[in-house]
């Protein structure tokens, strides 16, 4: 989400008067239906818009040395870090929150119909950033794979015992319920297109991510920092919706994926709080390099075979809704601030202090440009785009 979008956030569902059966999608016509559903020969020929790199490909940048402090830190990592995950059988997992369908057949399509029921009073637009959540959670393998390339700590054979592996793995493993439950739940809902919706995992997951993190650890939970907070504030928002939309059951599951992304976010954050301990110049010059580039969230390479702005466009109605805005970027950059007492580190190089001076800085900074961005947004006038995961009606944005 770039700190372009404005922050204005709307009140509770406007079309929450009108009647269910009013909101609830007509069945597309067969027309309608061979017009956006190419055939398979066609399908596959498609490919997406050449992706845009956001960074220039830079690899490698950690000094070979410095693999040296995450090896010194395993032991920390095992005591500090490796808690933080919790044992499969204390786990929540989807088949919590959703129909069983080991139940009898008449039983089962009761709880089907009462979950269409909740979701009825919920928007369209809800739907889309609720679909937009669910397939960045459905890309987890790229996350993984991002993970993996950071030197130090990647898992060099599959099965690594080293703690920072053992990490990445149990916390892809966490990560992994988020996008099934939502998926499950979408799918039972009616509400969406899951063809199109698949299409766009796959575009998504065969395009990739390019964070900036330059195979250097020190960017990389940086960026896995902000990431998993940014999504704690996301879920978060998208469970204040759900239950103000009037479906309890989804704001639970919302809420319960937040607490998930509040918990990682507090283990990478540890991370960079015992860099900048032993290693103060080198993780505040990492910050700055971070910020400097901008956090890029993990699906902005996001299409769907259809709308190349389809990754901008979701994020600005996610932006109107108040589930993650311009706003939220500047509150968790001070947050981060706050919590890596950043204002009061010592012992930093010139260079550290330069990259000290910028970060501490830049949140007021950033507020300022979402002004001016707003001003120029309210000049344009209302204009809206039509997204395939929910049948191509057209949104606000």
């Amino acid at each position: 989400m770039q700190a372009s979008f404005s922050p204005a956030r709307h009140p509770a569902w406007a079309t929450r008067g009108a009647s269910a059966a009013a909101r609830r999608r007509a069945p597309p016509s067969t027309a309608a239906v061979s017009l956006r559903r190419p055939s398979p020969i066609s399908a596959v020929a498609a490919l997406p818009p050449p992706a845009v790199l956001k960074h220039q490909g830079t690899t490698h940048s950690m000094p070979p040395e410095k693999v040296e402090v995450f090896k010194s830190l395993e032991g920390w990592a095992s005591r500090e870090v490796l808690p933080l995950l919790k044992p499969v059988d204390q786990c929540w997992q989807p088949h919590d929150f959703v129909p069983d369908s080991a139940l009898p057949t008449d039983e089962f399509t009761d709880r089907v119909a009462q979950l269409r029921e909740r979701t009825a009073e919920l928007p369209d637009e809800y739907f889309v950033v609720l679909v937009g959540d669910m397939i960045t959670e459905d890309a987890l393998p790229t996350y993984q794979t991002m993970i993996n390339t950071l030197d130090g700590v990647r898992d060099e054979t599959g099965a690594s015992q080293c703690p920072w592996a053992t990490w990445t793995r149990a916390w892809t493993a966490e990560e992994n319920r988020h996008g099934d439950l939502l998926r499950t739940y979408l799918y039972l809902s009616g509400r969406v297109d899951m063809l199109m919706i698949e299409r766009t995992v796959q575009y998504l997951i065969g395009a990739g991510m390019d964070p900036g993190t330059e195979n250097n650890p020190y960017l990389g939970f940086v960026y896995t920092s902000f990431q998993e907070r940014a999504t704690f504030v996301s879920h978060g928002n998208t469970a204040r919706l759900a239950k103000e939309g009037g479906d309890p059951v989804l704001a639970r599951m919302c809420g319960t994926i937040a607490a998930d992304e509040r918990r990682h976010e507090n283990a990478y954050a540890k991370i960079v709080e015992k860099l900048l301990e032993v290693d103060p110049t080198s993780a505040m010059v990492a910050i700055a390099d971070m910020m400097r580039k901008k956090i890029t969230m993990p699906a902005h390479l996001m299409y769907d075979g259809q709308d190349p702005k389809l990754f901008e466009h979701f994020s600005a109605v996610a932006q109107r809704l108040g589930v993650y805005t311009a706003d939220d970027y500047a509150d968790i950059l001070e947050f981060l601030v706050g919590r890596w007492r950043l204002e009061k580190l010592e012992g930093l190089t010139a260079e550290g202090r330069r990259a000290q001076d910028f970060v501490c800085g830049l949140a007021p900074r950033i507020r300022r440009l979402q002004e001016r961005a707003e001003e120029r947004a309210r000049m344009m006038g209302p204009h809206g785009a039509r997204f395939s995961w929910i049948f191509n009606k057209e949104i606000k944005l």
